[in-house]
């Protein structure tokens, strides 16, 4: 009974370890927005990525495509705050994301600039 005990508390012991190293190892989250940005979109990062499907043949890297009419009306509905967003989240492997910074401008959506915090 008691190497029965002994057993189990190595056992514990060797998963708290595991555990702990695990969450040591995790990269922190990616930096916050300034305030101002957060501010005005309502949406979370998925769902604002979601929201500029039209655009992926605009944003895929070496796309020569310009933005259609749908890709640009998506991109004024969703916003200069949720396009910082956007621009600020993880990268991902299908989106250019100068490209994508881009796309305000292709749209004459007249959106300044989105500060790209690295």
């Amino acid at each position: 009974m008691i190497k029965a005990m002994r057993v189990g508390l190595l056992m514990a012991l060797f998963l708290m370890t595991i555990v702990t190293a695990q969450q040591e190892d995790q990269q922190p989250p990616p930096p916050m927005l300034p305030e101002e940005e957060v501010g005005g979109c309502s949406r979370t990062f998925f769902s604002a990525l979601v929201q500029l499907i039209p655009c992926r043949a605009a944003v895929a890297p070496f796309s020569p495509i310009p933005p259609t009419e749908t890709c640009c009306s998506a991109v004024v509905t969703l916003g200069r705050p949720c396009l910082c967003l956007l621009a600020n989240g993880p990268p991902l492997s299908s989106i250019d994301r100068s490209m994508a910074l881009q796309l305000p401008q292709r749209c004459s959506a007249n959106f300044p600039p989105c500060d790209v915090i690295n």
